[in-house]
């Protein structure tokens, strides 16, 4: 099964056991967090409903990505600044894309397995 996510403004598409590379993200290594907010889930080419579903992801490490040189000149005026940039970025390691609500709901017992619960 398959689910596109949005966090930080981009889209990910993401399956169990994926890895990716997000904005940052709130939390420590090894912290496990829900991403709510799904576009679209499926399983091949079906799609199935998104209502209650969500993703549930390991949070790998904090790090941050590779430096980016800032140059900026300007011809004939002695004008140059160089400036260095490095984003902050999440490593989440995909669990288990299912609902919130089969774990918090207990089984409901069928009317056949009630007189064998009493006794």
């Amino acid at each position: 099964m398959f689910a596109v996510v949005r966090t930080g403004g981009k889209q990910y598409r993401v399956a169990a056991g994926d890895r990716i590379v997000v904005e940052k993200l709130a939390g420590e290594a090894g912290e496990v967090i829900t991403l709510g907010d799904i576009l679209l889930a499926g399983e091949g080419a079906e799609l199935t409903p998104v209502d209650g579903l969500t993703v549930s992801a390991e949070i790998v490490a904090q790090a941050k990505a590779d430096k980016v040189i800032v140059f900026k000149k300007r011809r004939r005026h002695n004008y140059r600044r160089r400036n260095g940039h490095r984003q902050q970025h999440t490593i989440l390691k995909i669990m288990a894309i299912g609902t919130t609500n089969a774990a918090a709901t207990p089984a409901v017992a069928s009317e056949g397995d009630a007189p064998a619960a009493q006794a």
